[in-house]
């Protein structure tokens, strides 16, 4: 049985994963960081999901589990 493209496919989805988990977290953090220093407008959560992709909840959980894990944006 020949494998060597089975491990070259392998290997790059490795990488492009690694790739995507690291992007997710710095998504996390500059999304973080942006509300945590913001003006504090209501609509300061909805421009965050429109640049995102997410959904209001889906930032707001995001700074629920910061304030209760107490990470601060630097």
């Amino acid at each position: 049985m020949d494998t060597g493209k089975l491990e070259l496919a392998a290997q790059r989805y490795r990488e492009a994963k690694a790739a995507l988990d690291g992007a997710f977290a710095d998504l996390q953090v500059e999304a973080i960081a942006a509300l945590q220093k913001g003006s504090g407008e209501p609509g300061d959560h909805a421009e965050v999901a429109r640049i995102t992709g997410w959904s209001e909840e889906q930032v707001q959980q995001l700074m629920r589990r910061a304030a209760e894990e107490g990470v601060e944006a630097s």
